[in-house]
């Protein structure tokens, strides 16, 4: 059958065969077909399935059909409160369903690890645009739940410059934190600057050792902007922190 590359694939490029999505398995793709093996038999559609390994060696996951974020500006709106609250209501889902499980170890939870629009399909069933599944979970491993909380919270509401009102943006943490059921806040702020700091050192380091796709981030201004971003959260920490109080 024909091959279609698929757009948006920064670190680890896919291509469309029919009804199927078809791509090189990561560093942890054994533990992320037992992840999605666990999602399936649990009736969750908020990941796509593995169904394989084809005859070239690559990945087979059922293509999920709808519109994935993947571009800095979007045409179609995909930042309302209803998504942003749909979006924490997902993660909580897999959450659960991934707690106290012999993948989550001794950790909370598995987490994804790399929650943001570009990994995210939504559909509109009627009611406008609203998130229905999370793609990529290459990076998915064991760990807190407040770590995705954060993920979600830098990336969904692009903190960082060029935010103007810091106090609605605030209004929309707390509203991520709410929906997610989030009970301890007191470490939100703190989370986000670690994911912002291992970032962009993480990348920088990755592509001085001479990894290909975090040579084309770096080249591309990921560096720096992350720096700016995890900047712009640490001089706004104070107001951040304060929206999350009752």
């Amino acid at each position: 059958m024909a091959e279609f590359s698929l757009p948006g694939g920064f670190v680890n490029g896919c291509v469309r065969v029919g009804d199927t999505v078809r791509r090189r398995p990561a560093a942890r793709s054994q533990f992320v077909h037992r992840l999605l093996g666990l999602l399936e038999r649990n009736g969750w559609e908020g990941a796509p399935r593995f169904l394989g390994i084809d005859d070239q060696g690559r990945e087979v996951l059922n293509f999920l059909d709808g519109h994935v974020a993947w571009e800095p500006v979007q045409s179609i709106r995909v930042d309302s409160d209803a998504c942003l609250r749909r979006v924490a209501e997902l993660v909580r889902e897999f959450h659960d369903l991934t707690a106290a499980t012999d993948l989550a170890g001794g950790e909370e939870v598995v987490c994804h690890n790399d929650l943001s629009p570009k990994n995210t399909v939504y559909r509109d069933s009627g009611a406008g645009m609203r998130p229905v599944a999370f793609i990529d979970w290459d990076l998915a491993a064991p760990g807190r739940r407040v770590h995705d909380v954060a993920h979600v919270c830098w990336q969904y509401l692009g903190l960082g410059p060029g935010i103007d009102d810091v106090a609605a943006v605030a209004q929309r943490v707390r509203l991520i934190c709410d929906a997610y059921g989030l009970a301890d806040r007191s470490e939100l702020v703190d989370v986000i600057l670690w994911w912002q700091d291992r970032c962009w050192r993480g990348i920088a380091a990755a592509a001085e050792a001479g990894d290909p796709a975090m040579v084309r981030l770096r080249q591309g201004g990921a560096v720096d902007e992350v720096r700016a971003a995890h900047h712009w959260v640490r001089q706004h920490r104070a107001e951040l922190a304060a929206g999350l109080l009752p």
